[in-house]
């Protein structure tokens, strides 16, 4: 059911942006920095963790996949409608706002791999 994909989009973008605007407060500007990126990461570790703890069904896994597919175009039309021109002229906070985050998920990356990773089943393939 899509309802399922619904309601998991629904909290992760929630709680990203929640996340982008603790971290705008933070560093002291007024803005979101990075609640889409969070909401997309929140989404993929829920749907992770779903699948480590078999709870995921397939009425599930196929309504995460359609709501994933159209949340891209999503963040694209809204990247597109930001102010290209304010962001530059801000110079060091957005190399930092824009960096920090990459950074962060070189790090995390490997951590999410390695506990994520599918069981084997003791069956050599």
């Amino acid at each position: 059911m899509n309802i399922y994909g619904v309601a998991l989009l629904a909290l992760s973008y929630l709680l990203g942006q929640w996340l982008g605007e603790a971290l705008g407060y933070f560093i002291g500007i007024n803005a979101n920095v990075g609640g889409v990126g969070f909401a997309m990461m929140i989404l993929m570790l829920l749907k992770e963790w779903f699948i480590k703890n078999n709870r995921l069904t397939h009425e599930m896994e196929s309504g995460m996949d359609f709501w994933s597919k159209l949340y891209i175009p999503v963040v694209i039309a809204m990247a597109a409608s930001l102010n290209v021109k304010s962001a530059v002229s801000a110079g060091t906070l957005a190399l930092a706002a824009g960096s920090i985050p990459v950074l962060v998920c070189f790090l995390v990356f490997p951590i999410l791999v390695k506990n994520f990773s599918p069981k084997s089943n003791g069956n050599p393939s």
